[in-house]
């Protein structure tokens, strides 16, 4: 059925995801009206969505109540060098795995992808061990080195893309005189520029959201990142709930320009990742 040209299916599938979306966006909607607040207008029954007044303070009173300067630097060096390197072992490893043949190639990939059903909570106590003794707790290495060094979704999406990539590029390369190396550097990473902008994009984003390692590995208040930071705001008696909305609003910059200018390499890397392979 048509109504005007429009399928009345097509103009229901639009509604839906449209309400779904308003649903999904009422949170951070909370967030932002709740960090213009004052502290007793939070959690007023029925909720009050509309401060009165707006207290724009709340985003320089956060600023300057803990040491987010320090947290932000933190933050960006450690997903520099995460995603960097991260972009080079991942690439790497895909491929070796797409590209050369050597012995047990497809079970060790196998065993490589079964890593990801692996929680990370899972793993966690022998990481720390291994972190004691090799005397990296309260050190960013505990939060750079085991993240940069694995990643079998990020191999997984490179191997996809390398394996779309006809063998007879790297056929006539060879016959030129081109070594692995060359191949590997001069042929093949200009080839899957969408999926390595996506992989970098996705390790971003995790990083700079990750909680759960730096609450582990990190106790001194100079080293945490702006996640730590942020559950500072959470006291034993009481949580100044306000800073700590304008402090997340404030912390989601970066994360949204981030996604803002990558969101197209991000479909477009997911998508391709399944032609071949």
């Amino acid at each position: 059925m048509q109504i005007r040209g429009f399928r009345v299916s097509t103009l229901v599938l639009h509604l839906v995801l449209i309400l779904g979306a308003c649903i999904m966006a009422l949170p951070f909607i909370w967030m932002l009206l709740s960090s213009l607040k004052d502290l007793s207008q939070v959690f007023i029954v029925p909720p009050k969505w509309i401060p009165s007044p707006f207290v724009w303070s709340n985003f320089k009173d956060s600023l300057t109540a803990l040491p987010f300067g320090r947290a932000y630097f933190n933050s960006f060096y450690i997903n520099i060098i995460v995603v960097l390197t991260q972009l080079l072992t991942c690439s790497m490893a895909a491929y070796a795995f797409a590209k050369i043949r050597f012995p047990m190639r497809e079970p060790l990939f196998l065993m490589f992808l079964a890593t990801m059903m692996v929680p990370g909570q899972v793993t966690i106590i022998p990481l720390y061990l291994i972190m004691k003794n090799i005397g990296w707790l309260d050190s960013h290495l505990s939060i750079i080195i085991p993240s940069a060094l694995l990643n079998a979704f990020g191999v997984f999406l490179l191997r996809q893309f390398f394996k779309g990539i006809p063998k007879e590029m790297e056929e006539a390369a060879i016959v030129d005189g081109a070594n692995r190396w060359t191949i590997y550097l001069r042929i093949m990473l200009p080839l899957i520029k969408p999926a390595l902008s996506a992989l970098g994009i996705f390790t971003f984003l995790g990083m700079w959201n990750n909680f759960f390692n730096p609450l582990i590995f990190l106790n001194s208040p100079d080293k945490f990142t702006v996640p730590m930071m942020l559950n500072l705001y959470r006291g034993m008696y009481a949580t100044d709930w306000t800073l700590m909305m304008a402090g997340a609003a404030i912390a989601l910059i970066p994360v949204l320009i981030v996604y803002i200018i990558g969101q197209r390499y991000i479909i477009e890397g997911v998508t391709l990742s399944g032609i071949k392979g």
